[in-house]
């Protein structure tokens, strides 16, 4: 299968869907992100605190001649923003995984309030420098958060990955990304114990087209130019998280999904703007 990819300013190509890894760990996850490889999947998210860097880097390992073609990604956790301790904490993703390099790093948090997401960032520019990593970017960063890491070092990230899903349909941020040519991730894509796969909007619209309410939501990310990073651990449901691009949902399907955004869309509360994850 061939996924269909975005483009950054930079000229960074990313798949347009990638598999979630948290809480696919030990021996089972390493069998279900081999899964996901053989599937199709080319872009594999993963981070520090999801403690599954070599569950990953082990399946990678044995996909043979595809590694190429993945796009491997880690995030750096809060507990260690300072220069220094960032830099060895890459290092130490990349032993971890048993690769030559992780092809994306991103900043989990920007933990404002202890304020050295910049010191964080350096440290991935050095990173991508020395070649442990290809490219770097953020997760869950805001606008003013971005704004201040290009003023401040003139390196701008090639994707930010946030929290996005019908209730929470991020439009504005969405816009900004877009107007700076930064990609957008969508972490929990399908909500997250919620009733968003149950919602009349959804599942009628997916009736329509024949499908399943998850592939409709996750064709609604597609349609948005979000790269849905759903995690899936049945290779039945990491097949059909994939068969989503011949779904080809109307203007008003579109809206009408978005509308479905809540002021309180947020799945646990976490706003960036004064969230501190460690």
């Amino acid at each position: 299968m061939t996924i269909p990819r975005l483009t950054a300013a930079d000229g960074t190509a990313l798949p347009a869907i990638g598999l979630g890894t948290y809480r696919l760990t030990g021996s089972e996850g390493v069998d279900a992100i081999g899964e996901a490889i053989r599937a199709g999947y080319r872009l594999i998210d993963s981070a520090v605190n999801y403690e599954n860097e070599g569950a990953v880097g082990r399946a990678v390992r044995a996909a043979g001649d595809v590694r190429d073609e993945l796009i491997v990604t880690s995030k750096l956790p809060g507990r260690h923003h300072r220069y220094a301790e960032a830099l060895a904490t890459i290092e130490e993703s990349v032993y971890r995984t048993g690769l030559d390099r992780i092809d994306l790093y991103l900043i989990h948090w920007p933990n404002p309030r202890t304020g050295l997401y910049v010191e964080a960032w350096k440290a991935l520019v050095e990173a991508r420098e020395r070649g442990l990593v290809r490219h770097i970017g953020l997760s869950n960063f805001l606008p003013e958060h971005i704004d201040r890491l290009v003023a401040e070092t003139g390196v701008a990230p090639v994707v930010n990955q946030i929290e996005i899903h019908p209730y929470f349909p991020q439009q504005d941020a969405l816009d900004h990304h877009r107007e700076h040519g930064i990609l957008v991730q969508g972490w929990s894509p399908l909500g997250r114990g919620n009733d968003l796969l149950e919602n009349p909007v959804v599942t009628e619209i997916a009736a329509a087209h024949g499908v399943t309410p998850a592939q409709t939501i996750l064709a609604w990310h597609v349609a948005r130019q979000v790269i849905p990073i759903p995690k899936a651990a049945s290779p039945q449901r990491q097949r059909e998280n994939l068969g989503i691009f011949d779904i080809a949902l109307d203007e008003a399907e579109i809206a009408a999904i978005t509308a479905l955004g809540r002021p309180d869309g947020r799945l646990a509360g976490q706003d960036p703007a004064v969230y501190e994850e460690f």
